[in-house]
């Protein structure tokens, strides 16, 4: 039965005094657990119509927290008193527009602090999320600052372990506005961060603290008033989505378990207890290398058969509405058993149907030769391979590269970027297909590839070469010029993509560039609260962490952000999938570009292009090993002889700068020597024959130039 169904099926049940929310009637409410938190976090995320400024939360507050009692006034979130006593910090009502902050006033209170966000909420996006943004008195609110919640009874009161209780009015309410938060916006509102609890007995950071609290404190038609504001995009302020956790407590019960909420629809908690009957008649058709149809007789039920749990070697494959369904991803020329159980809307499970046996066919088709094999991004040592995906009738699992008839590596990607390579030299370069199996398609047509002679290259516009999402603020990238000619940076913006990249969110919170970035030199951007030394050091801008940047804003990415290079308003290199969801490709993480990489990339290629550190790595930065294969360029003042050399190198400085270092590199950019503070004179006989990068670190700028030991 298709999902859009269940409100019908819900009418049947007479002893219920509540129908469900349509709201939800494309969710599937019959799951459970973490399959259960992400439909409704599609919902409410795709729900999300409108946006609030900052200042619109006023407005919002104004119509949805107005005290039921006397429409002059709005309800003071962790107040309890009625304005009789000398305490007016404590007053549970306040004038509908004596708001601002000043005492005796209403301000807008983050329930979830923003500075616990990860990054911080800042003034928009969840910072104006009015499901979490409730009036308070101004010294009370100023009084909660950061405090995370705890533990209590009684009134609102700051525990001795420094722990915010609400009260026993609002812990309900600060419970399903947390769960809230953490379903639309997922890791950067934590319960675990802004609450005092335990996690271990929950599938993901849900907290034992809140799912009590929303247990123990039952809805008020207050919180209801507020969702109804919400989902009616006709109201001004309203943002067109709800809290499912208002609608149903029990909702969370179903996805984390924890002490059984109240259940207002009635759909889990009533009285039927009879078992759908077992399905029959199981049948297997269409099996393939991978797949299998499956379909079966449908069950019955004293109320209505809900859905169907498919099972494949006693384990759960998947859940459907529907009589039938195909099973994919199996391993071909291998014996698989399936059963299949029906639910109800109450849960009720039948038996598991009579197994069933089937072999899938033995795959022993390789997939199609790749083609189409393109060549670019030469340096004197790399260059990068890419090619059209082949096709298989089960499917590619990867490929292998080979150079002048030699394996060199397997990849997944259509791409590859082949390194340690010798200059000026031509490479011959074919690829082949394989799938699960080993079966493996011919080589292809061989391309030849030329590496550039180490002193030019292909490279024609700026990329990002390093990305730190380090621990607090330490958050950082640094983009390089391995071109010919130095360039303006006033075409160039940096935005960042909010919530993990999830679709529908804009780039935002452009940062302008500006200045010129010489040709062999890289430009650092830093959080402005970032404390480790190198970042500071290494530092060309500092992003200010204050309210005005949005907390140093579109420096504070997580490590699920997406992070985009723009020139003239235009994409041209990305860290990052952009609408690509939530995972944490980069969490705690240092991404440092290869050296091998000369252009930019708006298709995110972590295993190719970038090597993965681990968190506050941030020894590289401020120089990057692309920069030490670009062209020697006259330095201002200075004069590099003789070259090539034999033993000593002289440095002629007419203008009597300040040298603060000079490095030797390889051509692979390994660092072979320091100087700090060096004389007019290196001594290099320790130097192999060849050709190394000679870089001066000059008044706080870098300088390179190609040497050649005799």
């Amino acid at each position: 039965m298709m999902k859009k169904n269940i409100l019908y099926l819900f009418l049947l049940f007479t002893v219920f005094s509540y129908a469900q929310e349509s709201y939800y009637s494309d969710v599937d409410l019959n799951l459970t657990g973490l399959s259960l938190k992400d439909e409704l976090a599609t919902k409410i995320i795709n729900t999300h119509a409108r946006f609030l400024s900052y200042d619109q939360v006023w407005d919002a507050s104004k119509a949805t927290d107005v005290n039921p009692e006397n429409s002059s006034q709005v309800l003071l979130v962790y107040g309890w008193e009625n304005g009789s006593d000398s305490d007016g910090t404590n007053d549970r009502e306040r004038g509908i527009n004596n708001n601002g902050g000043s005492v005796g006033q209403w301000n807008r209170e983050h329930v979830y602090a923003r500075s616990l966000g990860n990054p911080n909420l800042g003034e928009s996006g969840p910072g104006s999320d009015a499901h979490h943004l409730r009036p308070s008195d101004t010294q009370r609110n100023s009084s909660r600052n950061n405090e995370k919640f705890a533990e209590g009874s009684g009134v609102q009161s700051l525990r001795t372990n420094n722990g915010w209780y609400p009260g026993d009015e609002w812990k309900g309410d600060v419970a399903r506005m947390m769960m809230y938060m953490y379903l639309r916006y997922g890791s950067r509102c934590l319960p675990s961060n802004i609450g005092i609890g335990d996690n271990s007995a929950t599938p993901d950071d849900m907290i034992d603290l809140f799912l009590k609290w929303n247990a123990e404190d039952k809805v008020s038609d207050f919180e209801k008033q507020r969702n109804t504001y919400h989902e009616n995009t006709s109201n001004l302020e309203a943002q067109g989505n709800r809290n499912p956790f208002i609608d149903n407590p029990r909702l969370a019960t179903r996805i984390w378990g924890g002490p059984e909420a109240e259940d207002i629809w009635g759909i889990y908690s009533n009285t039927d207890t009879e078992n759908p009957t077992v399905p029959t008649n199981v049948t297997a058709t269409n099996i393939t290398t991978f797949s299998v149809d499956v379909s079966w007789d449908a069950s019955s039920d004293n109320v209505a058969v809900t859905s169907y749990d498919v099972f494949v070697d006693g384990v759960l494959n998947s859940n459907v509405t529907n009589t039938s369904t195909t099973i994919i991803g199996l391993d071909s020329n291998t014996s698989f058993v399936i059963t299949v159980l029906a639910k109800d809307v109450a849960n009720n499970e039948s038996a598991q149907s009579a197994p069933i046996n089937i072999t899938t066919i033995e795959d022993i088709e390789a997939p199609t030769i790749p083609a189409n094999i393109v060549i670019s991004n030469e340096t004197g040592t790399s260059f990068k391979a890419s090619w059209s995906a082949s096709t298989d009738n089960t499917a590619v699992t990867g490929y292998e590269v080979f150079v002048d008839g030699s394996f060199l590596a397997t990849t997944s990607d259509i791409t590859y970027t082949v390194t340690n390579l010798t200059i000026s030299t031509t490479y011959n370069l074919q690829v082949l297909a394989k799938d699960a199996v080993n079966n493996k398609s011919n080589l292809s047509s061989g391309v030849n590839a030329t590496t550039t002679d180490g002193s030019t290259t292909t490279a024609n516009e700026l990329f990002f070469s390093e990305y730190v999402e380090g621990s607090s603020n330490n958050k950082a990238v640094e983009i390089v010029n391995v071109t010919s000619a130095d360039v303006d940076l006033s075409a160039y913006s940096i935005k960042r993509q909010k919530d993990g990249g999830e679709e529908g969110d804009e780039w935002e919170h452009p940062l302008l560039l500006s200045g010129t970035l010489i040709k062999g030199d890289v430009y650092v951007i830093i959080n402005g609260s970032s404390n480790l030394q190198t970042l500071i050091d290494e530092a060309d801008f500092v992003q200010p962490n204050s309210s005005a940047t949005n907390f140093g804003a579109p420096i504070n990415f997580n490590g699920d952000d997406p992070v985009g290079l723009f020139k003239n308003d235009i994409l041209i290199d990305i860290i990052g999938v952009y609408n690509g969801g939530t995972a944490n490709f980069a969490k705690d993480k240092t991404l440092r570009r290869k050296s091998g990489v000369s252009q930019p990339n708006t298709a995110f290629d972590l295993d190719n292009e970038w090597d993965v550190l681990p968190k506050d790595t941030v020894d590289d930065i401020g120089k990057h090993n692309s920069t030490l294969s670009v062209n020697s360029f006259l330095l201002d003042g200075f004069k590099i002889y003789p070259n090539p050399i034999n033993t000593i190198i002289t440095i002629q400085n007419s203008k009597n700068k300040t040298i603060n270092k000079a490095s030797i590199y390889t051509l692979l950019g390994k660092n072979i020597m320091n100087i700090k503070n060096p004389s007019k004179e290196i001594n290099v006989a320790f130097l192999s024959k060849g050709i190394y990068i000679l870089k001066l670190e000059v008044e706080n700028k870098v300088h390179s130039i190609k040497i050649v030991k005799e």
